[in-house]
């Protein structure tokens, strides 16, 4: 047997060898890529937990009652103050009637206008104290 050992067949086997190689690298390389995509996915996957368990956490911590109350008191004093504008609107409105009414006895109404306004001021306060003993009341029990 006459084994010839050429140029040409040593590039064959050459070639044959780097294919070989070749194809153990790919898949190497392809097997490598799929296990960190899936660990990939367990890391992405822990951050969106992390993420909606610390979204919870805030809300949780929010001091929901507390501005629910505010709110509740921030629209009864807007209330008080509207009937106290409609008031001094009403009383000016009563003044000036009077003041066309009776001119010559203007000491005496505006002296009736004061104690008037008085016990409306007053009447004020204890609808006020009512509402928030009556809150106040209402939270203890």
């Amino acid at each position: 047997m006459n084994l010839r050992f050429s140029f040409k067949n040593a590039t064959i086997a050459l070639t044959i060898v780097n294919v070989l190689i070749f194809l153990f690298l790919l898949r190497g390389l392809f097997t490598s890529s799929s296990s960190s995509s899936s660990s990939s996915r367990r890391i992405i996957s822990a951050q969106l937990r992390y993420i909606k368990e610390a979204r919870e956490i805030r809300l949780a911590m929010q001091p929901l009652e507390l501005i629910k109350r505010v709110k509740e008191i921030q629209q009864e004093a807007s209330a008080g103050h509207e009937t106290d504008v409609k008031q001094n609107t009403e009383a000016v409105d009563l003044s000036k009637r009077l003041k066309a009414f009776l001119p010559t006895n203007e000491e005496s109404s505006l002296k009736a206008l004061e104690e008037w306004r008085k016990r409306k001021m007053e009447r004020a306060r204890q609808r006020d104290l009512e509402k928030t003993g009556g809150v106040s009341s209402s939270k203890t029990s």
